[in-house]
């Protein structure tokens, strides 16, 4: 700043604004209009500075307020998802982890659709449940896992006499980034594919 300064003063006293000579001093001197226009002119260079720099910092807060916006909408997680099919799905050997093809609403992206596994985006406590019907030839039962544990069950014994069954859980859960949730059908279970009825949803409740 001091040397724009100075080069305007020369500039000033070039322009035979009153410039004179100090012998005694051996150095340039303007009058005292000259020093004043200078000296209002450096004033309003320091408040566009100051101008600028308030503008700087209002920038860099809207950037960040937009990138804390744009994280919040990441971090909404809701998916609900029902079991494809024409018919019943199972009874099989072995357990089998469900997949529900038929994804209603997977926000976050977090519901893998050919899996069938959830997998935690973010750290926080989820909501999920489970539902199902099923004839009563065989019964009728889903295994909710976190990872490799159980969590809830639904189930319903076969039957002769009792054609359809239904059931249903629900659970809060407190997982991890990276933590899997997803639905086993037991060996020798079934439930039905056909027609929606058979639902695995959840959402994230708060974040932690």
């Amino acid at each position: 700043m001091s040397l724009f300064v100075c080069l305007l003063i020369l500039f000033c006293c070039d322009l035979n604004l009153g410039q004179s000579w100090n012998e005694t001093e051996g150095e340039l001197t303007c009058p005292d209009s000259c020093t004043s226009a200078l000296l209002a002119m450096e004033q309003k260079i320091e408040d566009m500075e100051i101008k600028l720099a308030q503008f700087e910092t209002k920038f860099i807060n809207s950037e960040s307020q937009i990138e804390e916006l744009k994280n919040q909408a990441s971090k909404k997680v809701i998916f609900s998802a029902a079991a494809g099919g024409s018919g019943s799905i199972g009874p099989f050997n072995t357990d089998t982890t469900l997949v529900y093809t038929r994804v209603i609403t997977n926000i976050g992206r977090a519901y893998g659709q050919f899996t069938g596994v959830f997998t935690a985006p973010v750290a926080g406590v989820y909501y999920f449940s489970i539902f199902y019907h099923s004839g009563g030839e065989y019964g009728g039962k889903l295994l909710l896992y976190k990872n490799d544990q159980l969590m809830i069950m639904t189930h319903d014994h076969e039957s002769q006499s009792d054609t359809a069954d239904n059931g249903g859980n629900a659970v809060f859960l407190q997982l991890q980034p990276g933590d899997q949730v997803y639905v086993r059908l037991p060996a020798n279970s079934h439930v039905w594919g056909h027609g929606l009825h058979t639902t695995f949803n959840g959402f994230l409740v708060n974040e932690m």
